[in-house]
């Protein structure tokens, strides 16, 4: 399908961020530039452009010489990651358990309603897909752009791992009693409680991904 737009090199890295997301472009590949030009039916200028944009977000990494690939987040990563986002995503619960309103913790019980029937069906995708909802809601409830604009940067990189948390053992029911915790703190209008929750949510979900990852490990040595 040809990309038409009025800023052409924004949906071109829209579309490819997208396809990075959903692993079509795989951890570690190399971008073929002639071929994207020719499957996108676009010139190499916007193409060019959107790799910019998306090296500069942490998705692609820029070798000279050699060209762009699909970044890959290795355990470092992780590790440095998970803290920062976690005191920021802490802090918009902070934020969120004083600005919510009555209707904005009903609307809120609704989506934990629809993530207790989706960990209950073990349905991870739409478990994954309401969760980063409720995420999404608790962050516009902070009302603080600084806040949504650097965990949203965070956010691209920790997409590329943060599914497979949820395939580790016992982690589901885990992670669902992290949400109703935070969400309890929320409807008691508790601002502590809410950050401490959150913070803790986002500290288990890293300890979720390093079993994975020394599960992956055991597997391959076996």
């Amino acid at each position: 399908m040809r990309i038409v737009a009025n800023s052409l090199h924004d949906e071109v890295a829209t579309s490819l961020r997208e396809e990075i997301f959903a692993g079509t472009l795989a951890p570690g590949s190399f971008l073929d530039e002639a071929a994207l030009c020719e499957r996108l039916a676009i010139s190499r200028t916007p193409l060019r452009e959107a790799l910019k944009v998306l090296t500069a977000e942490g998705l692609l990494r820029h070798e000279p010489r050699r060209g762009c690939f699909v970044a890959e987040v290795t355990e470092r990563d992780l590790d440095e990651i998970f803290p920062v986002i976690a005191l920021l995503e802490g802090r918009c619960a902070w934020e969120a358990a004083r600005n919510a309103s009555d209707a904005d913790i009903a609307t809120l019980e609704g989506l934990h309603d629809k993530l207790v029937k989706h960990a209950a069906a073990k349905r991870i995708t739409a478990y994954y897909a309401t969760n980063l909802v409720i995420h999404e809601a608790i962050i516009t409830l902070a009302d603080n752009r600084w806040l949504a604009q650097t965990i949203g940067d965070l956010r691209k990189i920790l997409k590329l791992a943060r599914l497979q948390q949820l395939n580790a053992p016992g982690r589901l029911a885990q992670s669902l009693s992290e949400h109703l915790a935070v969400f309890a703190a929320l409807k008691a209008r508790d601002s502590d409680g809410a950050e401490a929750a959150m913070r803790t949510h986002l500290h288990r979900q890293r300890e979720a991904l390093r079993a994975v990852a020394l599960q992956q490990k055991s597997r391959l040595a076996s």
